[in-house]
């Protein structure tokens, strides 16, 4: 694993963070003024929404950004392996250890050591990390002699590590050493201000990847279907659906967003048959009334979207629902329409 590859910029270049939300901006001024005091820093967020990339800005940010930024992602590794690669080992280690290797912390001296997923971290490994980072000191994989590091830390999780240490799967020591301060990401659900704003800017990107003459336009009803939509894989899931938009849509005004590449084309569509009603077209009392009301609830959702272009209030309308009814029925559903 080489040194730390982010998203939108060369190493040695101040990461590009995009935003005008009140959230955003809220999270780029703390961590600009967390930036300046040289202590371990943890990030929190759920997954997509830029952990790497904060990584970085701080580390540019701060007074070490001339020296190295090294990032290693800990869900990645066993224990030894991770051990192995976080501190480096000596000849003879183990089975095919020929040579001395350094590790991520000396990789890092100077600079800046990014932990992504320090919550899957075992706790023998963590207390090796707790020694590094309380003395600045460690001994490589099968060695016995001390190596110096001076390497600033930062974690990142959406793991709950207060609740960790509690149940005793996180050491209370490290944590109290990592968290001189604690940065939330904002999930996208929180940047509504942002949504269509990014959505341009990967476009554009897409546009050009693709040589088209122009950046395709959004439908009110695209530009609604997207600020409806929940976001669960936050920044790099809607990069990922607009771009498959841009894409699809051949260079044409994007009238609706497909969220879920997975769609089968040929799977079964029969929306009748899933609500419980036979070839015969009589009722099946077979099939349980929760299933079949749940059907029925997706096929009415579908079809009031599809006639009104995706507005979500003139599809509330034309159901009879109120907008407040129509957003709770379409969050329910959201993952199947």
């Amino acid at each position: 694993m080489s040194q730390m590859e982010t998203e939108g910029f060369e190493m040695g270049s101040l990461p590009e963070a995009l935003g005008v939300s009140e959230a955003f901006l809220d999270f780029q001024e703390k961590l600009s003024a967390v930036a300046k005091i040289d202590r371990p820093v943890l990030i929190i967020g759920e997954r997509g929404t830029g952990k790497e990339l904060a990584a970085a800005r701080l580390h540019y940010l701060s007074q070490r950004w001339q020296g190295p930024l090294v990032a290693l992602n800990c869900a990645a590794l066993s224990e030894s392996v991770l051990e192995s690669e976080l501190f480096g080992h000596e000849v003879g280690a183990f089975t095919g250890a020929v040579k001395r290797r350094a590790g991520r912390f000396e990789a890092a001296d100077g600079g800046t050591l990014f932990l992504d997923e320090i919550g899957l971290v075992s706790m023998t490994v963590q207390e090796k990390i707790l020694r590094a980072v309380e003395y600045g000191v460690f001994q490589r994989v099968g060695g016995s002699s001390s190596v110096k590091v001076n390497a600033r830390i930062v974690g990142a999780t959406n793991a709950d590590l207060l609740e960790m240490s509690r149940d005793g799967k996180f050491k209370s020591d490290l944590l109290d050493r990592l968290s001189f301060d604690v940065l939330y990401l904002p999930p996208l659900r929180a940047r509504q201000e942002d949504i269509a704003f990014l959505a341009m800017h990967f476009a554009a990107g897409m546009t050009r990847e693709l040589e088209l003459e122009a950046v395709p336009e959004f439908s009110e009803g695209a530009i609604e279907s997207l600020n409806a939509h929940d976001w669960p894989g936050n920044i790099r899931e809607l990069k990922n659906v607009v771009e498959r938009s841009v894409y699809r849509s051949g260079g044409g005004r994007i009238e609706r967003i497909e969220f879920d590449p997975f769609v089968n084309p040929y799977e079964s569509g029969d929306a009748s048959r899933d609500a419980g009603e036979g070839s015969s077209g009589k009722l099946d009392l077979s099939v349980p009334l929760s299933k079949q009301v749940k059907a029925l609830e997706i096929r009415l959702l579908k079809k009031a979207l599809m006639e009104t272009g995706f507005k979500q209030q003139a599809a509330a309308n034309k159901l009879g629902l109120s907008y407040n009814q129509f957003r709770s029925l379409y969050r329910k559903y959201k993952d199947e329409l």
